[in-house]
């Protein structure tokens, strides 16, 4: 073992070491409320309601309401909080109070730099007040035709496999990730990725595809970043890294770390490549030399990070951003509307696989509003792809009924990000709206919490809470957005969601920003796929006589996996049968 492997080696030694001293040590705290018993002496109950805890995350809000005590590592108790004043409270009123745990930020910061959910307070302010007017409803309809072609060309690759008599399953998720990827990096970056050309793929490209899941193998290593960082600048928190990730070792745990350090860096280039041309296209556009990647990708300026790099330009000297800020907002925008649209395309199309009659009222309304766009122009202006299809305008899309209940139900039942973390920075108290019982039984309506005490927001079960949702809060049903200009408010009770009273895109300053430009993406990949593929759950068996069924797995992010024996269990996978739509 080398001498800068052996130092590598004490530091990581040293901060477990302190992690578990921190821990161990720490005064238990009197959090009076009733949760579900511990399952482990050390690891307490987290692990089994968080991860892959899908139904129990629904069974613990039914049984114990929208406050309840979590068993955390070394005897911690966290609260577990889907409330709609509770998470008023925490996410809007009193947010300056209650911010991201140290683990988010820091491990964040390390990978993305420092992006919107890798900054706090006053830094986090000034980056918010300048990206908010990015994504405002002008610049999407500007940006809509930009993405459109990648919509129409995922239609073709799936279409050349298909014919109208006999259907075809395929796995559509690889497909739709691809898609996902080249419609952010073409309406975020003005970057023509080309990951839908199997064989085109560079580099950069292929880390972006890994990044995610080579986050979700290291996330064993989340809580020992904090004591690292904070006592180490970035540049030897990187060289610890690489120290670290030594060849030799032969863990899959350090496996798994030296492939995240290798797609980061790879990632993190290509990133500052495309950043420097386009800071270099916006001084001079007109001396631009040859370009290392194609950043033109028909965007004439019109994407996410030109438009950023223009407004901040012209910002006043106080407001403006660093380079190494524009930077970390390009990474967190391609890694969010990655995994977020890719998540959430697979699922709406899984749901009317299941719920054929919704696919074809949904696919006559796309029709008819083709049909419809087509006989207003009479100038024929509008665009059509190969099959001859429309591509719909901005407004157009976005108003259609039954489109719009479709993905707003889907994201509402099944959010991208299931639950998030945040902690208190003083002591204080947290409101309920519906009242809870105590450790003893009795009925509570305000819980008073300490300094540090962490918080669990459950997205999921706030947007299943039938207090609010009514009886029928899990059920996938997307006529309750037709028959009511009330969803999601009942007897006055309502959640502070920025996106239609859920709580998938969050609600104050830490929402999802880019919420606009996803449900667009969204939106428009079905419009183009509905008018020509019928979609299908798999129903013939294959080799070994076994029919797929599909189960989502449910850790960072929704993933679906074929269930044993017919698959692994482990491998995102989304078979579905399909053919061409017949007249």
């Amino acid at each position: 073992m080398s001498f800068p492997q052996l130092i590598g080696y004490s530091v990581l030694t040293l901060a477990v070491w302190k992690l578990v001293q921190r821990r161990a040590s720490r005064k238990a705290n009197t959090l009076d409320v009733a949760g579900p018993e511990s399952d482990h002496w050390w690891k307490g109950n987290v692990e089994s309601i968080c991860v892959d805890g899908f139904e129990r995350c629904l069974k613990i809000a039914a049984d114990y309401g929208g406050a309840i005590k979590l068993h955390a590592f070394f005897g911690d108790k966290w609260l577990y909080v889907s409330d709609p004043r509770a998470l008023y409270h925490i996410l809007v009123k009193e947010q300056h109070n209650f911010e991201e745990i140290d683990d988010f930020i820091f491990c964040n910061k390390l990978v993305f730099g420092a992006g919107l959910i890798s900054t706090l307070g006053e830094q986090h302010r000034r980056q918010r007040k300048m990206l908010n007017p990015v994504f405002s409803i002008s610049n999407m309809r500007e940006l809509l035709p930009i993405i459109q072609p990648v919509s129409h060309q995922l239609k073709s690759i799936l279409v050349s496999n298909l014919s109208t008599h006999n259907s075809v399953e395929l796995d559509v998720l690889p497909w739709i990730s691809r898609s996902s990827l080249d419609c952010v990096c073409e309406g975020v970056l003005g970057y023509h990725s080309a990951a839908l050309d199997t064989g085109n793929e560079n580099e950069y490209t292929e880390a972006l595809r890994m990044l995610s899941s080579s986050i979700s193998k290291t996330i064993v290593f989340r809580p020992i970043a904090p004591i690292i960082m904070r006592n180490f600048s970035l540049y030897w928190c990187k060289k610890i890294a690489d120290w670290l990730t030594i060849s030799w070792l032969p863990t899959q745990t350090m496996r798994n770390l030296r492939e995240l350090r290798h797609v980061v860096e790879i990632a993190d280039s290509g990133s500052r490549t495309i950043f420097q041309e386009k800071k270099a296209a916006l001084a001079a556009p007109s001396l631009m030399p040859s370009q290392s990647y194609d950043t033109s990708g028909g965007t004439r300026g019109k994407d996410i990070m030109s438009i950023m790099l223009k407004a901040n330009a012209s910002s006043a000297e106080g407001d403006r951003l660093s380079d190494a800020e524009l930077l970390g907002q390009m990474n967190v925008m391609i890694f969010a509307g990655l995994e977020t649209t890719t998540a959430a395309v697979a699922r709406v199309l899984y749901m009317l696989a299941k719920h054929p009659h919704i696919q074809q009222q949904l696919r006559a309304e796309i029709y008819d509003a083709m049909t419809a766009h087509q006989a207003l122009e009479v100038d024929h202006s509008y665009i059509k792809d190969s099959f001859g299809s429309v591509r719909l305008p901005y407004d157009s899309l976005v108003n259609l009924p039954l489109l719009d209940a479709v993905v707003r139900e889907t994201l509402r039942l099944y959010p991208s990000l299931p639950v998030l973390a945040r902690k208190t920075t003083t002591a204080g108290s947290v409101p309920l709206q519906f009242p809870v019982r105590s450790v003893s039984g009795e009925e509570i309506n305000t819980i008073p919490v300490a300094k540090d005490q962490i918080f669990v927001i459950s997205i999921l079960a706030a947007n299943h809470n039938q207090a609010v949702w009514g009886e029928d809060a899990s059920e996938w049903e997307p006529e309750r957005w037709l028959n009511s200009t009330q969803v999601g408010v009942k007897d006055g009770v309502r959640y502070a969601g920025v996106y239609s009273s859920m709580m998938t895109f969050l609600a104050g300053n830490r929402s999802c920003i880019g919420f606009k430009f996803a449900e667009m993406e969204i939106k428009d990949a079905l419009a183009a796929l509905l008018p020509a593929i019928h979609f299908a759950l798999p129903s013939e068996p294959d080799d070994s006589g076994n029919v797929k069924e599909i189960y989502w797995k449910t850790s960072v992010f929704h993933t679906p996996v074929v269930k044993a024996p017919a698959g692994d269990g482990e491998t995102p996978h989304l078979p579905l049968s399909m053919r061409l739509v017949r007249e």
